[in-house]
């Protein structure tokens, strides 16, 4: 049987979840303490919303004044979810990941409860152990990669992440890719008390969906940054070179638990290759 035709109920997973009642200070460390990307919000049994790493990064810098407690885990519910039942097929979960460019797929019951979810590591999982054919990671990499420098202030780190709605940016010196820097990287507690340390958050919201950074403007807005890229970014990132079969950047990916890869050759920097990219392919 092709991969793309496998059924959903092979891989269902157990999702954590949280009531819509839930703070989003307890939704944050949920989501820390068991070490996951996202959380679903259930009510009673059925579920209703998703929460990931990325909307409590971009709840928090929108709080203001506003206590981290007063915000319920309902206000993330959404107008709508992506659900699928464990009958479909890993080729209809891809496509509809792809369609609406999300990491994750709801599996209900007949009833609309919840049953599970499917997740781009439990495609490319899948792809790594059931997919026979040899694909190098230059023939799906995006060539285009979001950096930055290791001396760029936090700020602005965040607003490539807003502004390009990626995971990740990679932090480059001389071409080589030195650090990386993701949503999870702005979840602690820490981030927002350097901000409201720093800077009126008005300024600072301003600043965020700027189309760019002029270096004349970078002197002006200077006194908003202490800290910078290098302070936060995870250094020595994972990299893959750009002739392997893509099943070595899978492998890493799986193994280290990140979403994407820098991907090299001899040691310089000329593309990313993410699980979204593998999840592409079984679109197909």
């Amino acid at each position: 049987m092709d991969v793309k035709d496998l059924r959903l109920s092979e891989f269902i997973s157990k999702p954590i979840t949280v009531s819509p009642n839930a703070t989003l200070m307890k939704t944050r460390e949920i989501l820390l303490k068991n070490k996951v990307k996202r959380v679903i919000i259930l009510d009673k049994k059925t579920p209703v919303g998703v929460i990931t790493e990325r909307d409590i990064a971009k709840k928090i810098y929108e709080l203001g004044t506003k206590p981290i407690n007063s915000v319920k885990a309902k206000e993330f519910i959404q107008k709508k979810i992506f659900v699928l039942t464990k009958e479909n097929s890993v080729q209809e979960c891809a496509k509809m990941m792809k369609k609406h460019r999300i990491s994750l797929v709801i599996v209900v019951n007949e009833d609309k409860t919840l049953n599970g979810i499917v997740t781009e590591t439990d495609l490319v999982k899948v792809f790594l152990t059931k997919e026979s054919t040899q694909i190098k990671t230059s023939e799906i990499m995006k060539k285009e990669v979001i950096t930055a420098q290791p001396s760029d202030p936090i700020l602005y780190v965040e607003s490539l992440l807003i502004k390009y709605g990626i995971s990740r940016v990679i932090i480059k010196r001389n071409q080589k890719p030195v650090g990386v820097i993701t949503f999870r990287d702005f979840v602690p507690a820490k981030i927002p008390q350097w901000i409201a340390e720093s800077a009126d958050p008005k300024e600072v919201q301003e600043y965020k969906f700027k189309k760019g950074l002029e270096e004349i403007h970078s002197n002006q807005m200077s006194y908003l940054f202490p800290f910078h890229a290098t302070d936060i970014m995870s250094p020595n990132p994972i990299t893959v070179e750009m002739n392997k079969d893509v099943k070595i950047a899978i492998t890493l990916m799986i193994k280290y638990d990140i979403s994407g890869l820098p991907v090299v050759n001899k040691s310089k920097l000329v593309g990313i290759i993410t699980k979204s990219d593998i999840v592409n392919v079984l679109a197909q």
